[in-house]
C-alpha cells in the first residue's frame, strides 16, 4: 500500500511567489540566466546559483558550492522570502496551460515504496546523474522540484479536491510563459486523514517524470539509514517531494527525433532502404502529424512523408519492442542512419511534441539537421503496462505535461 504523506512545506511569501518561482535551472541559457539573476533578487535561481550574488566562483557540483546553496536557502528563510508552514499539510496545485487544466496534490512519497516496487518506474536512470543528484541532496537537504506521479482515478480523492477548488487559493499568479498557477493548502485534520487513508489504499503509484530524482532520494535514504543506528523510518530522508495526479489529469505527448546527417546516404538511397520495412507516402501538408500507432511522419528535403510500418516488423514483439520509438530505432535510426546509442550520439536530438510538427520542419530547414521523424504518442495504458511488467522504455519516449516550477513548494529533509 502506498505511503503518501502530508509535510511542513517551505514556500514563497504570498507577495513574492511570482518572483521566487522559476523554471528548472537547466532550461535557462547562460545569457538569459544572467539577466534573471541581475534583475530579480528574489528568484529561486539565486539559491541554485549562490556564487552570483557573492561574486565568487566555485566548481558546479562541488561540496563547496552545495554548502553555499544550503546557506543561500537558509538566508531566503531568514529574510522571509520563503516561509515555513508549522503543521503537516497536503497542497493542492492547479496549472492552466493552453486551455488545459492540470490538478494534483503535492505531498511526500516514500523511498521505501520506491525500493519495494509500490512506486513503479518505466525509465532507466544513468548512474552518473543519479550520483550527482545524491551528492546534491546529501549536502543541500531539500527538494525544490517535485517528481510527477500518477495514480488510478479515486472518487474520494476527486471529491475532496473538488471541495477545495471552489475556495480562494493561497496563490494565484501567471508566469511570463502565459501559464497560470494556483495553490491551496489542505491542513484541516479531517481532510488530511481522508487523503492519507485514500492514498494508503492504492496498490501502486507510477512515476511520470523524475526517475533520477526518485532514484537519488532512495539511494541517499539507504546510505543514511546504514549510518543511523537509531533509524526509525520517520526521518526526513525517508521521503521526497512529489506531485500526485490522477492518471486522467496528465498529458503524454510524442517525443520526436531530428538527425544532423544521413550517414553518408543520398536522399534517394535512404528512401529506398526505408521502403523495405515501411510504406512511404508523400504528403502535401505543411506539417504532417501521425494519427495512429505504428505510423510516422518524416521530413526530408522540404517534403513531408507518411511512413506506415509493414506488419512483419510489428508482429510477435514484447511491449517495449512494440513501442514506436523502438520500431523507429530498430529499423531506421540504427541500421540505416547509424544511431547506435541514442543517449550519447550527438547527431541525434529530441524535440518535445508540445512544440508541434512545425518545429521539426524549422530545425531541418534551418540547416542544422538533415532529417526529422515525428511519432505517435505513447498511451497511458502502454506506459502503465511497461511499468507493471518491470520493463524499461527507450530514452526520450515520452514528454509528460505539466512541467512544474522550482521553488513553488520545498520539502526540507531537516524538518
Amino acid at each position: 500500500m502506498a505511503t503518501i504523506l502530508p509535510f511542513k512545506g517551505v514556500r514563497p511569501a504570498a507577495d513574492k511567489v511570482h518572483l521566487v518561482t522559476s523554471r528548472s535551472a537547466e532550461y535557462y541559457k547562460q545569457d538569459n540566466l544572467k539577466h534573471k539573476l541581475e534583475t530579480n533578487p528574489f528568484s529561486f535561481l539565486h539559491i541554485i546559483n549562490p556564487d552570483f550574488s557573492e561574486g565568487t566562483k566555485t566548481r558546479p557540483g562541488s561540496k563547496e558550492r552545495l554548502i553555499k546553496v544550503r546557506k543561500k536557502y537558509e538566508s531566503f528563510l531568514k529574510d522571509e522570502i520563503l516561509i515555513r508552514d508549522h503543521k503537516p499539510c497536503y497542497y493542492l496545485y492547479q496549472q492552466a496551460k493552453d486551455d488545459i487544466l492540470y490538478t494534483g496534490l503535492m505531498a511526500c512519497g516514500s523511498t521505501e515504496d520506491y525500493e519495494n516496487g509500490i512506486i513503479k518506474k518505466h525509465e532507466q536512470t544513468l548512474s552518473q546523474r543519479e550520483s550527482k543528484l545524491q551528492d546534491y541532496l546529501s549536502v543541500c537537504r531539500f527538494n525544490a522540484e517535485p517528481v510527477l506521479f500518477f495514480y488510478p482515478e479515486d472518487r474520494v480523492i476527486d471529491a475532496l479536491i473538488g471541495s477545495y477548488l471552489v475556495k480562494h487559493p493561497v496563490y494565484d499568479f501567471t508566469t511570463t510563459d502565459r501559464v497560470r498557477h494556483k495553490l491551496w493548502i489542505i491542513g484541516d485534520n479531517e481532510s488530511v486523514k481522508t487523503l492519507q487513508l485514500s492514498f494508503s489504499k492504492l496498490n501502486s503509484v507510477y512515476i511520470a517524470d523524475g526517475h533520477h530524482r526518485s532514484a537519488s532520494s532512495a539511494a541517499l535514504a539507504l546510505e543514511l539509514r546504514a549510518k543511523n543506528a537509531n533509524h526509525s523510518g520517520k526521518e526526513g530522508y525517508n521521503y521526497y517531494l512529489g506531485i500526485f495526479f490522477s492518471e486522467r489529469q496528465l498529458r503524454v505527448y510524442d517525443y520526436n527525433r531530428v538527425i544532423s546527417d544521413l550517414n553518408n546516404h543520398s536522399s534517394e538511397e535512404l528512401l529506398e532502404k526505408i521502403k523495405k520495412n515501411f510504406r512511404l507516402l508523400v504528403h502535401n501538408q505543411n506539417a504532417y502529424k501521425p494519427l495512429h500507432l505504428h505510423q510516422f511522419s518524416m521530413y526530408l528535403d522540404g517534403v513531408w512523408y507518411q511512413l506506415i510500418a509493414k506488419p512483419h516488423i510489428c508482429e510477435n514483439l514484447n511491449p517495449v519492442e512494440k513501442l514506436d520509438t523502438s520500431i523507429l530505432h530498430n529499423h531506421i535510426l540504427e541500421p540505416i542512419l547509424g544511431i547506435r546509442d541514442p543517449r550519447n550520439d550527438k547527431r541525434l536530438s529530441f524535440v518535445p511534441g508540445v512544440r508541434g510538427m512545425g518545429e521539426l520542419k524549422n530545425q531541418v530547414d534551418g540547416g542544422k539537421n538533415k532529417i526529422a521523424f515525428g511519432l505517435f504518442p505513447v498511451s497511458m495504458g502502454e506506459l502503465k503496462h511497461i511499468a507493471d511488467t518491470n520493463r524499461i522504455m527507450p530514452p526520450k519516449t515520452t514528454w509528460v505535461e505539466p512541467k512544474m516550477r522550482s521553488g513553488l513548494l520545498v520539502y526540507d529533509l531537516e524538518n
